[in-house]
């Protein structure tokens, strides 16, 4: 069975890692697998929105202790070849065209945290635990998590999860907006999906071009950011959708998008 399974339904692309017997912890065929599977739905036009999440209890416990040791052993390169299949992974989550959602349950430690720091939102369950214990081991979050954290919450807070390698609750997180929505145990998958539906209901073309802007709000000065959605608007003016919105409200019925 792969160790990353992938499917769609109702404009909902859902991604699962699924290594449940290791907490769906990161291999080097995992992360490949996870980038194809970026990949391929990223470049479905019927796809509007992914969700990702870990098999049974856990989202993912970071890299696989067994392969990161056996890499060690046959040298630097070797294990360069599994940190840089994860970083690829991770930026492919971070780079495709429309929301990605991280429902978390269980752990989302290392790795499975820079994964869950790639996507757009995060759904966790009250039981759910983030942490990015690299320092701990002597290594560093080098696949996102040390720029995504603190960009995502508040520095100080960041920083100092960063270099203590502390625990961070839903709860907690979800305070600092790191977290959009803490649910009971089991329910974080269902409320990410539910979410994902919310979000397909919208003019996929506009949820796009709102979603490339606003990624980039942080790297933009506001002219340029401003000539980005004017640029936007451009192309969304000349699509069919366009003209649907305000027809279907007049109307009083629900929009018939067609992503063109």
């Amino acid at each position: 069975m792969s160790v990353v399974q992938s499917t769609i339904a109702d404009g909902i692309g859902r991604i699962t890692l699924n290594r449940p017997e290791r907490m769906n912890a990161i291999t080097t065929e995992l992360a490949r697998e996870l980038e194809r599977a970026l990949s391929e739905l990223s470049g479905d036009p019927t796809v509007n929105v992914v969700v990702i999440r870990g098999a049974d209890k856990n989202f993912c416990a970071g890299g696989d202790v067994a392969e990161v040791e056996s890499l060690r052993s046959a040298g630097p390169e070797a294990l360069r070849t599994l940190f840089e299949a994860f970083r690829r992974a991770c930026d492919v989550i971070a780079a495709v065209e429309v929301p990605v959602v991280a429902g978390v349950e269980g752990v989302a430690m290392a790795g499975g945290f820079e994964i869950a720091l790639s996507c757009d939102m995060i759904i966790a369950s009250e039981n759910s635990v983030f942490s990015l214990p690299e320092v701990t081991r002597g290594l560093i979050a080098a696949a996102g998590g040390l720029y995504r954290l603190v960009r995502s919450m508040p520095r100080a807070l960041a920083l100092e999860l960063l270099a203590t390698g502390d625990r961070l609750t839903a709860a907690r997180a979800a305070e600092f907006g790191l977290v959009n929505h803490v649910t009971v145990p089991g329910g974080a998958i269902a409320e990410a999906l539910a979410l994902a539906r919310k979000i397909t209901a919208n003019a996929p073309i506009a949820v796009r071009e709102s979603m490339q802007i606003a990624r980039r709000a942080f790297d933009m000065d506001d002219d340029e950011l401003f000539a980005l959605g004017l640029e936007a608007q451009k192309r969304i003016v000349t699509t069919q959708d366009f003209a649907e919105g305000p027809r279907a409200f007049i109307e009083k019925r629900s929009p018939d998008w067609k992503g063109c």
